[in-house]
Formats: C-alpha cells, sequence, structure tokens
C-alpha cells in the first residue's frame, strides 16, 4: 500500500516522475527543432506539414481520451513504461522516414505513434505526480510541469545544436530515442506498485478488467470533475494559445519585427515557468482556491494588456502577466482531483483529459476564429475563458475527510 512507502522509495519515485516529464518534454521539442529540415529533406511544402500535424493532433486526442482504458487494462507502471517506448519508437521512425528512407508515409506513421504515446502518457505521469504530491504533503505538481519545460527548453537547445552542425535528423531522433527509451525503462523501475494506480504484479489481486474500467469513467459522472475541468480548461487555452499564436500577435496585431515576436513568446514561457517552480509554497500558504482566483486575474488582465497595449514594451509586460496567470491552472486543477486518494486515479485521468484536449484543440478554434474577426480580437475569448477558470476556481477546494468517500 501506498501508506507503507518508506522516504527513500517517495524520493527515488519523486525523480523517476521528473524524469519522464522531462523526457515527454525532450521528444516534442526534438520534433519540433527538427520541422525545417525534415520539411526540406521529404521536399514537402507547408499543407503537407499541416497534414501530419493533423495526424499527430488526433493521435495525440486518441491517446488521452483512451488513458483511462489503459490505466485500468496495464496500471500506471505499465501504461508508462509501454507509452513512452511508443514515443521512443515514434521519434525514431521520424528520422528514419526523413533522412533514410525519404518516406512521408513514414513519418507520419512515426508522428501518429509519437502522438498517441505522449498523449496517453501525459495522463498516466501526471497521475503518479499527483500521487507524489500526496505523499510529500506540500504543493508540488507545478514542480512536475516545470521539468516538462525544461525537457522542451533541453530539446530544443539540441535540436538547434544539431541543425547547426549538420547532424543529420536520423542520427539525432536516433540518440533521443535511445535516451527516451532509457529514461521509461530506469524511470519506471523506480516507481513503486501501487494499488490506488491499478499497478499489482498478481493478476489474482485485481478486479476483472470491466470493473477497473467502471472505475476509471466513474469520475466522469461526478459535477466537481466539470466544475475543476472547466478550471483547467480556461487556463489549457490561455497556455496553448500563447504557445500558437503570441508571437504572431506581436508581429501582426502589433506591427513588431519577428524576432520581438519570438522574444514575447520567451518572456511569456519564462514567467510562467518561473511561478511553477516557486509557486508551490504560496499556494501551500494561501491556499488554491485564492491563488487560482488571483492567477485567473492576472490572465485576464495580461491578456487584455496583451491586446489592447499602445506599444511593445507594454505587450511584454502583458505577455509576462499572461504567462504568470496562466501557470498554475492546470496542476492545480489536477491536484485538487486528487484530493481523495483511493479515486485520485480516476479522478486526474479524467481532468487531465479535459485540460489536455482544451490545450491541442484550442489553438486551431483560435485560428480559425482569427481568419474571420482577426487575432487580436479573437483572443478576447481568452479573457473570457480566464475570467471563467476564476469564478469556478472554488471546485479546487480541498476535500473535507467526509468527503473524500462520496465527493461529487
Amino acid at each position: 500500500m501506498d501508506t507503507e512507502l518508506d522516504r527513500p522509495t517517495v524520493v527515488r519515485w519523486r525523480a523517476a516522475i521528473f524524469a519522464i516529464f522531462l523526457a515527454s518534454g525532450l521528444s516534442i521539442a526534438t520534433w519540433a527543432s527538427r520541422v525545417p529540415a525534415i520539411k526540406e529533406s521529404l521536399g514537402i511544402d507547408k499543407a503537407q506539414i499541416g497534414v501530419i500535424l493533423l495526424g499527430m493532433g488526433i493521435a495525440s486526442i486518441v491517446g488521452i481520451s483512451t488513458s483511462p482504458a489503459v490505466l485500468a487494462r496495464t496500471g500506471a507502471r505499465k501504461g508508462m513504461l509501454r507509452t513512452l517506448l511508443l514515443v521512443a519508437l515514434g521519434v525514431l521512425l521520424i528520422g528514419l522516414g526523413a533522412d533514410v528512407l525519404h518516406s512521408l508515409p513514414l513519418v507520419l506513421v512515426g508522428l501518429v505513434l509519437f502522438g498517441f504515446g505522449n498523449g496517453s502518457v501525459d495522463v498516466m505521469m501526471n497521475v503518479e505526480a499527483t500521487a507524489v504530491e500526496q505523499h510529500q504533503g506540500t504543493t508540488i505538481l507545478p514542480v512536475f510541469h516545470a521539468f516538462f519545460s525544461f525537457g522542451t527548453v533541453i530539446g530544443a537547445g539540441l535540436g538547434a545544436g544539431a541543425a547547426a552542425l549538420g547532424v543529420s535528423v536520423a542520427l539525432h531522433a536516433g540518440v533521443i530515442a535511445l535516451l527516451i527509451a532509457v529514461i521509461a525503462v530506469v524511470g519506471v523501475a523506480n516507481v513503486p506498485n501501487r494499488a490506488e494506480a491499478l499497478d499489482p504484479e498478481d493478476a489474482g489481486e485485481k478486479p476483472p478488467f470491466r470493473a477497473r474500467l467502471h472505475a476509471a469513467l466513474e469520475a466522469w459522472r461526478e459535477p466537481r470533475t466539470y466544475a475543476l475541468g472547466v478550471v483547467m480548461l480556461g487556463m489549457s487555452f490561455a497556455e496553448g494559445g500563447a504557445n500558437d499564436w503570441l508571437a504572431l500577435g506581436v508581429v501582426e496585431g502589433h506591427g513588431a519585427e519577428p524576432a520581438l515576436g519570438a522574444a514575447g513568446l520567451a518572456v511569456f514561457s519564462v514567467a510562467m515557468t518561473v511561478v511553477r517552480l516557486f509557486g508551490g509554497p504560496l499556494v501551500d500558504r494561501f491556499g488554491r482556491v485564492i491563488v487560482l482566483r488571483v492567477l485567473a486575474v492576472a490572465a485576464a488582465g495580461g491578456i487584455l494588456l496583451f491586446i489592447l497595449a499602445p506599444s511593445v514594451p507594454l505587450v511584454f509586460v502583458g505577455a509576462a502577466l499572461w504567462g504568470i496567470g496562466a501557470s498554475l491552472g492546470f496542476p492545480l486543477g489536477m491536484s485538487a482531483a486528487a484530493d481523495d486518494p483511493a479515486k485520485a486515479a480516476a479522478r486526474v485521468s479524467a481532468a487531465a483529459t479535459i485540460g489536455y484536449i482544451a490545450f491541442l484543440g484550442g489553438p486551431p478554434i483560435l485560428g480559425f476564429i482569427s481568419n474571420h474577426i482577426g487575432l487580436l480580437n479573437t483572443l478576447f475569448i481568452l479573457v473570457v475563458l480566464a475570467a471563467f477558470s476564476g469564478l469556478f476556481s472554488g471546485a479546487a477546494r480541498p476535500l473535507r475527510a467526509d468527503e473524500k468517500v462520496s465527493a461529487a
């Protein structure tokens, strides 16, 4: 049982989940950093890049949506191992398809495996991270998400270095795939078996699969899941929208140079990462609800300032507030979903599914709308969603002891 874990086991467990978050971010940045080289090697245009990105996005959403079934079937440990190895295989196939076989279909297959694996492991690693947080007794989930950001930074840096040195996509992808596979095997070996995550090795210790799947899906019938989903949806839209549209908003909306667009996105990313690293003690002192409401105001105010700012320096201030405001909604929503350890896996899985689908699906929706009303006007939608996130933040109130059995 979880209560019997000693401190060294919990420390190894925490380090393993840190590494898995980092590996996920590393894989995504590896692909993104080599898109220009892949495009050139395959001789494809932007429309074809869009098609394979669509395939990856659909696979990611399928992976997220089916993760409760994977979790019920295999448990979190085996599920993370298998899906991370799927990510590694996908990265390897992308490299081979791009440089060795020059095959667009093989690259697409790699991206589908990569997208499905990352979508599924995202949910399961968050289930594990919330469990670590419960053991530690302090707010640490935002730090796990900061490690994902570290992975993207490392991956982008390695990708830029590989491109500058003329390293082939196949070699680069092969090395990263091997690294992800090693992290998967070593990391999962240090994750303890937990009955709450359906991990026990002896099949006789588990109820039938149908019963486990029923338990995994039970959270979808609880109103609190959807209230937390609103909190996470608003901030996921804000984060995903910034990642894809903030730089373009600086350039096209405010007439700045492309370099300033990239700098604006960097300001957003740094602000968000800093709060994720150091915001935990604030949550422990003031509580989730107050912090979420303050951050919702910061996000809404920052996006408004970004839209309406008359000068580029104020645009950057808006980007910083936007990053600060969007930083903790997602991890704190999942912390709240994990308040009852006995039902944490199902509830975190459901909440994470809502958040990740919003994160992946939100930016394309914003892009479609912006074609009709303009990009900066479209960002007002994010202001409204951030406000709703703040209004629903009361759902993140910690459960009382008597609510942990029957909370709805």
